[in-house]
């Protein structure tokens, strides 16, 4: 009786077209075809995502502050605008230093950059929420015109509380708009959100190293970034290590 119950819940997904939403029904591990996928050109962290982040799907960049989630998203958008692909952030917070984004390699005529509003606390209630409602608007307007290698939504400041507001079904929306797609859709946010099926979350940390002999001559030498991908399916499950170093003197 089980079976049957699970198999006609299994065949009105697929009528719907939301069987992607069963990770026992998606695909083991294989190579995919690269034009399928969207690289980061970061040697260490494409070789653990056998490739880039999966078109079509719904990916996230999740780690607390400082820990590099901002730093390899413009390294995403730099890869993809650089190889002549539109790309779109939702900054919904109004976060984003342009300074920093052109200095990553980031072609700024082909990022279309939607501004939000900057909360002087972006607490649990009010502002907060219109505030993250009008970003998730304007995400599914961009998804929905089409045309965009990547499209990035930054919520990483945003309070937890406000986050967990958000019905899941947001997210399988999301997913829908973008199944099938040449759309990598990329959600930054401090803890991992809403990961499609066939997505894959990279959870970030970094640990910094320091120089000097004592206390008042020690200086940042350097910071390692620890990327740790996870996939619903175990497609790839790992970890990549990104070192930086820093110029005597900065």
């Amino acid at each position: 009786m089980t079976n049957h119950a699970r198999a006609t819940l299994e065949s009105a997904l697929r009528e719907r077209k939301l069987d992607r939403t069963l990770t026992t029904a998606l695909a083991p591990l294989e190579r995919r075809d690269p034009s399928a996928l969207v690289p980061m050109d970061v040697a260490a962290v494409d070789a653990c995502l056998h490739g880039g982040l999966p078109r079509g799907q719904l990916s996230e960049l999740a780690g607390p502050r400082s820990s590099g989630r901002m730093t390899l998203l413009l390294q995403l958008v730099a890869a993809a605008t650089g190889r002549g692909e539109i790309a779109a952030l939702v900054d919904t917070l109004d976060r984003l230093d342009v300074a920093s984004a052109a200095a990553a390699g980031v072609d700024l005529s082909r990022l279309l950059w939607i501004r939000g509003h900057a909360l002087a606390s972006p607490g649990p209630r009010g502002p907060a929420e219109a505030t993250v409602d009008r970003a998730l608007k304007a995400l599914n307007l961009v998804l929905q015109a089409g045309g965009f290698g990547v499209v990035a939504i930054d919520l990483a400041d945003v309070s937890p509380a406000v986050l967990k507001q958000i019905p899941f079904t947001t997210w399988l929306r999301v997913q829908r708009t973008i199944e099938g797609s040449d759309t990598a859709c990329v959600l930054l946010a401090s803890e991992p959100l809403a990961r499609s099926a066939g997505g894959l979350t990279l959870s970030l940390a970094s640990r910094a190293t320091w120089a000097g002999a004592s206390n008042q001559s020690r200086r940042l030498a350097g910071a390692a970034m620890r990327v740790r991908v996870v996939s619903p399916r175990k497609r790839i499950d790992g970890e990549a290590t990104v070192a930086a170093s820093v110029p005597r003197g900065a």
